[in-house]
């Protein structure tokens, strides 16, 4: 167990010296500034909130000799993504009203409000929780948001998962009152009553780095599971849940440069029972509580933990914590994905309908005012939305018969249906990166669509067009939009130079591989040209995009393609 008194961090420092996420964050709050201090502005991601700049102006206002153009990311924690039609739209009139007029869908089925300035943050925080939605613990050295399959398919199987989400997620929040007296007036809203402190799972450190959990099931990884610290894979028996397929270790950030630091799949530990998988999380979690590293956060996550200890010495802590042996687990494997899109039964004369957010960004433009029709249809069909782990949405429980009705809405605001989209458009994703993320090297949810626009000619051009392939941009190595697990990602270098990884799986199962370094925005396509032509000369009958660039391998394919120029 790691001694307290040993070199730690600094940010491990604050936490420790925070009474409870508190520091100096309400006389910080109150002050007439447009930021906080450095320390704060750590706690603050803890209660759900990232203090950025707009870098488009940061060199331009420091050469005039003013301060970073400040302004905040709120980040609601919804699991499973559901939402009720009066809670979407309370988080619709604040993106108006305190944001900067869009809504972001991440990929862990979060919304975030991006443009809050420091002024009007405990406003957007106190609406959400009265429409019972918390920022607490969304970001921080905590437990993330739980993401669960957010499609309500009959059958019952996702709603069990869903209340599992549910249940985790509760059992694992923060129990300290400071996220209630520094927003919410010392007023318990969204999660109950005033638990006691100290905090019982965190302990006055927290853990030493942010821990991700997923559900999903065999027929549907949706949610990337392997990707996530912890991952529950549903066991069916016949119509009923059996239990879960325990996984840990998953974990997709790394850094340029640094080979002690890389993207992990998630390993079996085991099989846990419905009535016993709160437990079995708050268990792993623990471990990595008193274990993982709090002196490298380079070094933190729990997949370093489970490499440097091995799994069996990790599934034995677990076992300890539970006071009973974990039963193997069961031997089913990930056989598809889906992302939901278009028209889908829900049972009981309902339906859902799956609607592509580009990038996740909902918002209105000249062409497509996307923002005004969702919230049109949700005031209109009083519709649930619930966000998917591919930062798309789902409108929910709508009249059979009231189908057609919809489709009109959408098309009336410029909105394309799904069957319009490119299959390479639909299985795109990135992050925000540029200009308000403080870690991006490069453009990524600005630069994608372009990139798509030059890739659906190439595909088009081959007759791969109806091929599924996930390409992914992030605009640093830390993983957000999951590039290692795709077929073709785009992972930001520097100043506008990307590294090229290949291999991965639509199935989110195997890893990708880094195929080209430092490659301009511009000459991207043109990269990856020669490998999309030797996958249509030579592609085995059935053979995804991922899984032949895999078979030849990394080396073989650098051998052999000739880049050519971009235009």
């Amino acid at each position: 167990m790691a001694d307290k008194h040993t070199d730690v961090s600094a940010v491990e420092k604050i936490k420790e010296a925070s009474r409870g996420l508190r520091g100096s964050l309400a006389p910080e709050l109150a002050a007439d500034t447009s930021h906080f201090e450095d320390a704060a502005a750590q706690l603050l991601k803890f209660h759900g909130v990232y203090q950025q700049d707009d870098r488009d102006t940061r060199r331009q206002r420091s050469d005039a000799g003013l301060e970073p153009d400040y302004a905040f990311m709120v980040r609601c924690k919804i699991p499973g993504g559901v939402l009720t039609a009066d809670q979407y739209l309370v988080l619709d009139e604040l993106a108006g009203r305190y944001g900067n007029g869009t809504l972001r869908v991440t990929t862990r089925q979060d919304n975030q409000f991006h443009g809050v300035v420091k002024g009007d943050l405990k406003r957007t925080i106190r609406a959400l929780n009265d429409a019972l939605v918390t920022t607490l613990g969304a970001c921080g050295d905590v437990q993330r948001n739980v993401m669960s399959c957010p499609a309500p398919l009959p059958g019952g199987l996702r709603d069990q998962a869903l209340a599992v989400a549910r249940q985790i997620s509760a059992r694992l929040l923060p129990r300290t009152r400071a996220y209630h007296e520094i927003w919410l007036n010392g007023n318990q809203v969204a999660e109950g009553a005033p638990a006691p402190e100290p905090e019982p799972i965190y302990g006055e450190r927290y853990l030493p780095r942010k821990f991700k959990t997923a559900i999903a099931s065999p027929d549907d990884n949706c949610t990337d599971v392997y990707s996530n610290d912890l991952g529950f894979v549903v066991i069916p028996d016949g119509d009923s849940l059996a239990g879960f397929n325990v996984l840990v270790g998953g974990g997709l950030g790394m850094t340029h440069g640094k080979k002690v630091t890389y993207p992990r799949l998630a390993d079996p530990l085991g099989f846990a029972t419905p009535e016993d998988v709160v437990q079995v999380a708050e268990a792993v979690i623990t471990v990595q509580r008193d274990y993982g590293d709090r002196r490298d956060r380079r070094h933190a996550r729990l997949k370093y933990l489970l490499d440097d200890r091995g799994l069996d010495w990790f599934r034995a802590q677990v076992e300890q914590r539970l006071g009973r042996p974990l039963r193997p687990p069961a031997p089913v494997r990930i056989s598809d994905v889906h992302d939901h899109l278009g028209w889908h039964d829900q049972g009981g004369g309902r339906s859902f309908y799956g609607l592509f957010v580009e990038n996740g960004r909902i918002q209105d433009a000249e062409d497509a005012q996307l923002r005004t029709a969702v919230r049109r249809i949700v005031e209109v069909f009083r519709a649930g939305v619930h966000f998917t782990p591919q930062q798309n949405l789902l409108l929910t429980g709508i009249a059979e018969e009231r189908r057609a009705a919809l489709d009109a809405m959408l098309a009336d605001h410029g909105v394309r249906p799904t069957g319009v989209i490119s299959t390479v458009r639909r299985w795109s994703m990135a992050c925000p990166a540029l200009p308000t993320c403080g870690l991006a090297l490069a453009e990524a949810e600005r630069a994608l669509p372009g990139v798509i626009d030059e890739l659906e000619g190439e595909l088009e051009r081959l007759g791969l067009a109806d091929v599924r392939l996930t390409v992914r941009m992030t605009g640093c190595p830390n993983g957000c939009a999951r590039p290692y697990t795709a077929d073709l990602a785009f992972v930001g270098r520097s100043a506008d130079k990307y590294t090229i990884f290949v291999g991965g799986s639509v199935l989110g199962t195997r890893l990708a591989t880094a195929y080209a370094d430092l490659v301009p925005r511009r000459r991207l396509v043109a990269q990856v040209r020669p490998l999309l032509e030797r996958y249509r000369a030579e592609r085995l009958p059935g053979e995804g995009l991922g899984d032949f660039w895999c078979r030849i391998g990394v080396d073989e394919l650098r051998n052999s393609a000739v880049a050519e120029p971009a235009p």
